[in-house]
């Protein structure tokens, strides 16, 4: 059976210090095989990739390419087997062009001082024609590329090394679905050509239509492999989580109240034209539509962070001024930005400043000093509240998982006292048993009083969590659907031009 694979990665041990990230692990994918790669966070998958890679030494295992045993004890031992990680943070070089970023290691290995630069753009364009990126220019500079393309650079400078092993770590985060279908489009034409993919995913719709093969991790251990075709999104979210889930999205009884929050004929500039809704207390309201639809922007307007042309916000029946994000933060509105790592959390802060950053007069003493005890107690008050998991408060905040990050991030929104709540894709990039976390907080929160509006690309996670639903397009919107009507075929009817 061994010689049906490209590769085997066989009982796959990694310690870090008394945390056992892999137990034992076993992995193995097919020559022309889209093996999908899934599990919570902190389950392993990134560790065990990075053993792939060379960027860490298992304590022990063996590792088996087309097989013959190979030695991977650093990122060049992976890169001369074969081996390409794309991890979710485009590793390239934004200021050099699309050829330089591609054959930069060969450049880097030249002994001649000059550069080809005829064969150098000839080449790379013979990659981009290959994988049907042809008007992707050689000579372009990489920050003038979208991120759809820069992945297409990044997959182009892999099968210049003669990749045979492709990993994708997460490719879709910031993909819209026009450009998620080219790039599922290239991979099908790679496996076909017999290279190897190990896909890491969270989206499931995706899982399922990309890939062959499906291996789970669990706590670092090995929880099982199934043929993609023969099995369920159910079955696999219980192979991850270890329980069954029934539903992901929990109930919660709809005690829904006065009107808290209103915004009317909001416009800025062309993006966002003429927007009104309203929320009332205990409601989660979404904002539902296509990529580009006008949605971030709208609330990015209402908060000042955007110029808003025109339109008025009310927050308790009375029309406030905001101008500002501060000033939005006065009257008691926050937002949970789309991007975790660079806007919601400061990574490199220990998790306690990242809490009570937005409260920090309410842990000072009048004359503005911080009181370590309130700041603890705060801090304790909120990682109790939202059942944060984690080692200790002055640890930074990158040593937590993405679903704890963002439970942080939530934190920072109701230490600020805040009762309107904008969640900009409250659950993107996080795993599933975190997202099931992040609605129940959500649940909670409304339960509570508070009024939440919820902008997803995700139609089950918006006809599973809210109450009612404005669907955007071209920056209006264009029909708001109540509980009872709300189907994927309504959703889709109203962000496209379907009759």
């Amino acid at each position: 059976m061994a010689e049906q694979y490209r590769l085997i990665m066989q009982g796959v041990t990694k310690r870090f210090g008394g945390v056992v990230a892999l137990d034992n692990v076993d992995l193995s994918v097919k020559p022309g095989e889209i093996l999908a790669l899934v599990g919570e966070n902190g389950a392993g998958k990134s560790t065990l990739m990075k053993v792939l890679a060379g960027a860490h030494i298992p304590d022990t295992g063996a590792i088996s390419i087309d097989g013959e045993e190979a030695s991977i004890r650093i990122p060049k031992d992976g890169i001369d087997a074969g081996i390409s990680v794309i991890y979710q943070e485009i590793a390239l070089m934004p200021e050099v062009t699309v050829a330089e970023n591609i054959y930069i290691e060969e450049i880097n290995a030249g002994k001649q001082k000059l550069i080809r630069w005829k064969k150098l753009f000839s080449d790379t364009q013979e990659i981009l024609d290959r994988l049907g990126f042809g008007n992707i220019s050689p000579r372009d500079p990489v920050k003038d590329l979208p991120i759809a393309h820069q992945q297409v650079v990044e997959i182009s400078k892999a099968l210049s090394r003669n990749c045979k092993i492709l990993v994708l770590d997460e490719p879709t985060a910031v993909l819209s679905t026009a450009e998620t279908e080219q790039l599922f489009a290239l991979l099908k034409m790679l496996r076909s050509e017999g290279v190897s993919i190990i896909y890491i995913s969270h989206r499931m719709n995706e899982i399922f239509s990309i890939s062959d093969r499906i291996s789970v991790l669990r706590d670092g251990k090995n929880v099982g492999t199934v043929i993609t075709a023969d099995t369920t999104e159910q079955e696999l979210v219980k192979m991850m989580i270890g329980r069954d889930l029934g539903t992901y999205f929990p109930e919660r009884e709809h005690h829904i109240g006065d009107v808290v929050f209103e915004a009317q004929n909001i416009v800025s500039g062309n993006i966002v034209n003429d927007v009104s809704f309203h929320v009332r207390a205990g409601e989660v309201f979404g904002l539902s539509g296509l990529v580009g639809a006008g949605r971030t922007e709208t609330l990015l307007a209402i908060l000042g962070e955007l110029k808003r042309d025109s339109g008025k916000i009310f927050v308790g029946g009375a029309e406030v001024k905001m101008g500002s994000p501060k000033d939005a933060l006065k009257a008691g509105v926050s937002l949970l930005p789309e991007d975790r790592k660079t806007q919601g959390v400061l990574l490199n802060l220990p998790i306690l400043h990242n809490i009570t950053i937005s409260c920090l007069k309410k842990v000072s003493s009048k004359i503005g000093i911080i009181s370590f005890r309130k700041e603890h107690e705060a801090a304790n008050g909120l990682v109790d509240k939202l059942r944060i998991k984690i080692g200790a408060l002055t640890d930074p905040c990158s040593s937590l998982s993405g679903g704890n990050q963002q439970k942080v991030s939530i934190s920072k929104l109701l230490g600020a006292d805040s009762r309107i709540l904008f969640f900009d894709e409250p659950t993107r990039g996080v795993d599933v048993g975190a997202k099931i976390e992040i609605y129940k907080i959500i649940n909670e929160i409304v339960a509570e009083g508070y009024g939440v509006v919820m902008v997803s690309s995700e139609m089950p996670e918006i006809i599973g969590m809210c109450d009612r639903v404005a669907v955007m397009r071209n920056g209006r919107i264009t029909g708001e659907l109540g509980r009872d009507e709300l189907t994927e075929l309504n959703l889709i009817k109203y962000s496209m031009e379907v009759n």
